[in-house]
């Protein structure tokens, strides 16, 4: 039996749990207070005060450093790379140190690198957000100055992509599918035999609006806002990635208090809630033709998932392609830790960034 620490750290919490091959044995989310992290200017400068929160959360569940077989943290935006476990070295760290885009998940990397350092235990990352399988044709923008990204959900995108195929009855690497994360950002992705081979930019791109982002905007109509002099540049980057979407339409990025108000009658609340069906139902549609309409399931998970509203309006638009199977929440830690067991196993070589 294998024994892992996992660490997910987010915009204000840091998930954690202990793995005992892929049973959970601990887990605890550790919070911090905009107080506590309004001190660091870079995301990167606050790995020691989570690192010692999640020392002390261990040391009053009783559970050993020395007892560990190997830490995993979640990955940040990495130089895009293919999919797999990472053994986690300095030209890692050096580069998430360095790196202007800022992201709660650049932490898990050194936050593992130091607790495995201290007991001298292996630490890695698996499927991070800048897992990149893109064909030529994927990266083809309209402009030679741009290329199509591959930024993504990927970790939990890899899980369930993984998961569905074992539904399945099929191994991921034989099968065709699209992926759907539905949470505070949205990733519509496409898979050919284990491969993601196209997915939108969810982050600041293209693809359909979420909870938070403002998702594809007309490009005419962006830059003219971008020149009005009405808004900096922090100002709108805010309204795209963080301020955009149904919480911009309707002041709330909470899908239950938006089904509560439809329940209640509010008809805005009905289209805006509904169009972004919509749109996450033509993103689908866009990626099976990807896929050439060789599809054998589309798999919807996150956290959005779990609404019966959101997932029957995309089932009726998009059951045609395929069978749609829901996985609803995000299964981030499990993927952490089957990722690290695989190397630990022999399954998988670790990789080196």
């Amino acid at each position: 039996m294998y024994r892992l620490l996992v660490i997910n750290p987010g915009s204000t919490s840091s998930k954690i749990a202990v793995f005992e091959d892929e049973e959970v044995s601990f887990q605890e989310s550790i919070t911090h207070s905009p107080a506590e992290l309004a001190q660091f200017k870079h995301i990167f400068d606050q790995h020691e005060l989570r690192r010692e929160a999640v020392e002390q959360s261990l040391h009053k569940a009783g559970i050993s450093r020395q007892r560990l077989d190997c830490v995993v943290g979640r990955g940040g935006i990495l130089r895009p790379l293919s999919s797999g476990t990472y053994r986690i070295n300095q030209r890692m760290l050096d580069y998430l140190r360095d790196t202007p885009r800022q992201h709660a998940a650049n932490l898990g990397p050194v936050m593992a690198y130091d607790i495995a350092s201290s007991v001298n235990i292996p630490a890695f990352i698996v499927d991070p957000i800048s897992v990149d399988e893109f064909e030529p044709l994927a990266r083809v923008a309209g402009l030679p100055m741009i290329e199509r990204r591959s930024e993504s959900h990927a970790l939990n995108i890899k899980e369930v992509a993984r998961r569905a195929a074992a539904q399945l009855g099929r191994s991921y690497a034989e099968i065709n599918l699209v992926v759907v994360h539905l949470g505070g950002g949205i990733s519509v992705s496409a898979h050919r035999r284990g491969a993601m081979v196209d997915v939108n930019q969810g982050l600041d791109g293209t693809g359909p609006f979420s909870p938070e982002r403002a998702g594809g905007l007309p490009v005419g109509d962006a830059i003219r806002m971008a020149y009005s002099g009405k808004y900096t540049y922090d100002e709108l980057y805010r309204m795209v990635t963080r301020q955009g979407g149904m919480l911009a339409h309707l002041g709330t990025n909470n899908a239950q208090e938006v089904e509560q108000r439809i329940v209640a009658g509010d008809e805005h609340a009905l289209l805006i809630y509904e169009a972004m069906a919509y749109q996450i139902s033509k993103e689908i549609g866009l990626m099976a033709t990807v896929l050439k309409g060789d599809v054998q399931a589309i798999a919807l998970t996150g956290g959005l998932a779990h609404s019966e509203m959101m997932t029957a309006w995309i089932k009726e638009r998009v059951e045609w392609i395929a069978p749609v199977m829901v996985f609803a929440g995000q299964f981030e830690m499990a993927g952490l830790a089957k990722g690290a067991l695989r190397v630990l196993c022999g399954q998988e070589q670790a990789l080196e960034y």
